[in-house]
Order: C-alpha cells, then structure tokens, then sequence
C-alpha cells in the first residue's frame, strides 16, 4: 500500500479509492411538485433493522434537493437487467420514467419500478449536511420484493452486471 506523500489532492485521492470499491446500485424517486423525480445511487446503506432504517447520500443537484423536499422516497435496489436503467437516471440527460421501463405508482403516490429486487418506500428520519452532500437517514415504512435477476453493481464508472 502506498503510504508516501502525493501531490495529488486528498478528495481526488479518495474519488479515485472509491472507484475501485464495488457498490450496489439504486434508484431513489420520489413524486415532486411537477411530476415524478429520481437518480441513481450507489451509496445506499442498511442502517438498522430494529427500527428498520436505511441512508443514502445526495450531492447537491436539482433532482437531489426535489428529493429531499420529498416527504417520502422509494429506494429502488437494481439487479442485472437494470444497468441500462441506472445509466438513464445517472445522466442529467438520460431518460427518466417513461412507460417502456415498467415504472408505475404507489397508492401514495411515489414511482415504483415492480421489476426491482426490492423497493423500499422511506420517509426521512434525518438531513445531514455534509459538504456538497446531505446525509439521509430514512425510516423504512414498507417494502416490496421483485424478482431476483442477479448483482448489478457499479465499479470503476461502470455498471457492472453478474
């Protein structure tokens, strides 16, 4: 392990540790002011199982703070057949909900993808500054089960599939 001083910058140093650490793969959504809004996350993490809870983190965008606004979220875990869907809601310019991804509604009204492994629906416990970023700390309120179609995890800016 390298242990020598780099000129590079610690947060480009930690980018570039964290590209090499595989992560699994979400998509947060929640229904805003003017309609359904999500992204990919791959920094979704259990928290407590008693009480269920989970945490994510969102970077400081349009979308992220319409879903902070949120007063509910569904968190989508994506399994193989989802790579092309989590590079959609990755880009600012990638297509987001339309009807050929399977996506529908709860009876409370958030976006749900039925054909995830688990979608979570959650309500924020806690809202944590931190940065460019905002902690989330979420309550699990209910969970649905999909079908299991194997691991898509990102790794190295790639979704990979397994």
């Amino acid at each position: 392990m390298e242990r020598t001083a780099v000129a590079e910058p610690v947060n480009e140093r930690m980018k570039a540790a964290f590209r090499r650490y595989p992560t699994g793969v979400a998509i947060l959504s929640a229904r805003g002011p003017d309609g359904p809004v999500g992204l990919t996350a791959s920094s979704v993490a259990s928290v407590s199982v008693t009480p269920p809870a989970v945490s994510f983190s969102l970077m400081a965008t349009p979308t992220a703070r319409l879903l902070l606004a949120a007063p509910s979220i569904v968190v989508h875990l994506l399994g193989s057949k989802h790579a092309g869907l989590a590079d959609d809601f990755a880009r600012s310019d990638g297509r987001r909900f339309a009807p050929e991804q399977g996506w529908d509604a709860l009876p409370s009204g958030e976006p749900v993808l039925p054909d995830a492994l688990g979608a979570l629906r959650v309500a924020p416990l806690h809202r944590v500054p931190v940065g460019d970023a905002t902690l989330v700390v979420a309550e699990v309120l209910e969970v649905f089960h999909g079908p299991d179609d194997g691991r898509l995890v990102y790794h190295r800016r790639s979704f990979v599939v397994g």
